[in-house]
């Protein structure tokens, strides 16, 4: 185990760019399909030009400096641009309401932001009397027409023309390893956000430890969807950097599986939610077909099962075995490779628990989901399953250079150069998530192995005491429960009850095609939701889950309502619901379930 002390994360790039000047470093396609690229030569000499023109607005040593966009090209180029200054970095999702993006822009102290598009930029205009320390607004995409406070992103380009080489690199040589390079903003389950100091060495080091927990190889192509603005794909982007894998962006979430078919990545990061929808796809379509198709399906999992148990205790694969699975692979498996690429060796599944079922489904198809663990407060990385030593239901060992233990009260605590320095002017929100020798409470609840491994139980806060004194943690109930290809999303209540209900929300096109099956007339979507069959059916998919569960963690009574989103605020930017806001608008209905 060794460790570079990197001055800086700009440092950490000019390293690679003087090693694999001309190798490809970004991708990404237009709206017509068509694609640009740029090495890391090209690359780091446009991120010098960023700063420049960063230097001539003004912005100096410690200044905060916000991006509002989704993730693309240009958000990693002003994202270097920004921390080689000296300045620091805050993303904000968006999806992110005006009175939202004021909150940041203010808390933060932001003096410049860039923003994605004319409709960020309207969200901006909206609240430009409440933000007046933002000097000006660079527009990624687009042409602002005139407006004084707003500049295109080649207008803003224009401005560093006249700043030096040498001014510029006495700014990139200033930063040090402990100045803040960003503040990560937390999604808001619960409460106001709050903003977790970054500095260049939590970066650079949990960079190297994911690089030395994690099988990346240079010359490899890593696929990027997640928002930026979230420090899990920062953490995996700036790990990208390190060993010189090219980073390809998708065009946006709507077009994952396409632009999955264009870039071919050998690894990509995602939460559980993705890989859901995908599994609940895969089954919907073989039992919509059913008959032969659906027998050779079954007959494939069994065999590729087989073969991940194998795999995951290390023992020798049969040899008949072996054969079925080739078949099994041509038949079967080898269409959900070829939808991600067919490249894929690996990838990573974090910021949410990943129902076990559903990475032993993608393991029996040859696809392996090393599940993780990390928070904003510890640079989004503290565990990870090894592709050499793995299992199911679990997050792994520390990530490198990471310590780990479990409190008296049975909480996940954490230490190392990946945890955060503060939240950002909250110095008693800060006091309280560090015990009094400086391990970082993580909120999670989790057990340790005689070999190290890291099992999650529950988060403290969403722990369920019924009336009857049994602790529930619900997350695992909700995994199992989404995993009904008729059902979506679970909010399972019951603290203090003496039973367990939940808020359902359905899987919409499986609901659509079970009414046309059912010859089930309705006039929208909200009314098919309250249909009694619609009703009925779940009702029993609950009670197959049940079976699976003790007594004390069934599910006794439900309501099905629309989908939790992002728009609706029941679900944060990262796919996490917020149970709060859930359980607050959904009041009457869960007084009637214990009524």
């Amino acid at each position: 185990m060794s460790f570079k002390d990197y001055q800086s994360v700009y440092a950490m790039l000019c390293q690679t760019v003087n090693k694999y000047p001309n190798q490809s470093a970004y991708r990404w396609f237009d709206e017509n399909v068509k694609s640009y690229s740029v090495t890391w030569k090209q690359y780091h000499d446009q991120v010098k030009d960023v700063a420049k023109s960063l230097i001539a607005l003004g912005v100096d040593h410690g200044d905060k400096v916000n991006i509002i966009s989704y993730t693309c090209y240009r958000w990693v180029l002003t994202d270097m641009a920004i921390m080689s200054i000296g300045g620091a970095t805050v993303g904000i999702y968006q999806s992110n309401l005006p009175k939202d993006c004021a909150y940041i822009i203010n808390h933060s102290d932001a003096v410049v932001v860039f923003a994605e598009d004319q409709v960020q930029l309207a969200k901006l205009m909206e609240i430009r009397d409440e933000i007046p320390a933002v000097r000006k607004v660079i527009l990624f995409n687009g042409e602002t027409h005139g407006n004084d406070w707003a500049i295109s992103f080649s207008e803003f380009l224009k401005l560093g023309r006249e700043i030096s080489d040498s001014e510029l690199n006495k700014r990139t040589a200033a930063p040090q390893p402990n100045d803040v390079a960003g503040i990560i903003y937390t999604s808001g389950t619960t409460g106001v956000p709050k903003g977790a100091v970054l500095t260049h060495d939590n970066i650079t080091f949990t960079a190297q430890s994911v690089l030395q927990s994690a099988p990346l190889n240079d010359r490899e192509e890593m696929f990027m969807f997640l928002p930026l603005a979230h420090v899990f794909a920062r953490s995996c982007s700036y790990a990208a950097i390190l060993v010189a894998n090219r980073t390809t962006f998708a065009r946006s979430i709507n077009t994952l599986l396409e632009d999955f078919k264009m870039a071919a990545p050998h690894w990509f990061v995602s939460v559980p939610r993705i890989f859901e929808k995908i599994h609940t796809k895969v089954i919907s379509g073989v039992e919509a077909k059913g008959g032969v198709t659906e027998k050779i399906f079954n007959w494939a999992c069994r065999v590729g099962t087989e073969v991940s148990r194998c795999k995951v205790y290390k023992i020798p694969i049969p040899l008949s075995i072996s054969i079925k699975y080739i078949i099994a692979r041509k038949l079967v498996f080898g269409k959900i490779h070829e939808a991600l690429g067919g490249n894929v060796k690996w990838c990573i599944s974090g910021a949410a628990p990943l129902n076990p079922e559903i990475a032993r489904f993608f393991h029996a198809a040859g696809l392996l989901i090393l599940e993780g663990i990390g928070m904003t407060e510890n640079t989004s990385f503290s565990h990870a399953n090894r592709i050499d030593n793995y299992d199911f239901g679990v997050v792994g060992t520390p990530g490198v250079g990471i310590l780990h233990k479990i409190d008296d009260d049975g909480e996940v605590l954490i230490k190392g150069r990946n945890v955060m320095k503060e939240y950002y002017k909250m110095p008693e929100a800060t006091s309280a998530t560090f015990t009094k020798d400086g391990w970082l409470r993580t909120g999670d609840l989790g057990s340790i192995d005689e070999n190290n491994v890291l099992k999650i139980t529950g988060r403290k806060k969403d722990l369920i005491i019924t009336s009857g004194g049994k602790n529930i943690a619900p997350s695992s109930i909700e995994g199992l429960m989404a995993t009904s290809k008729y059902i979506n999303q679970v909010c399972v209540i019951g603290d203090r009850c003496n039973y367990l209900s939940a808020i359902v929300t359905l899987d919409e096109q499986n609901i659509k095609d079970y009414a046309s099956d059912n010859k089930i007339v309705y006039s929208s979507y909200e009314e098919l939701l309250k249909h009694e069959k619609v009703v009925n059916l779940i009702n029993e998919e609950i009670k197959k889950k049940n079976k699976e569960l003790p007594s004390f963690e069934t599910i006794k009574k439900i309501t099905i309502v629309p989908e939790f989103t992002i728009e609706n605020k029941m679900m944060t930017p990262t796919f996490k619901i917020k149970k709060n806001v859930i359980i607050d608008n959904y009041k009457g209905d869960i007084e009637r379930m214990y009524s």
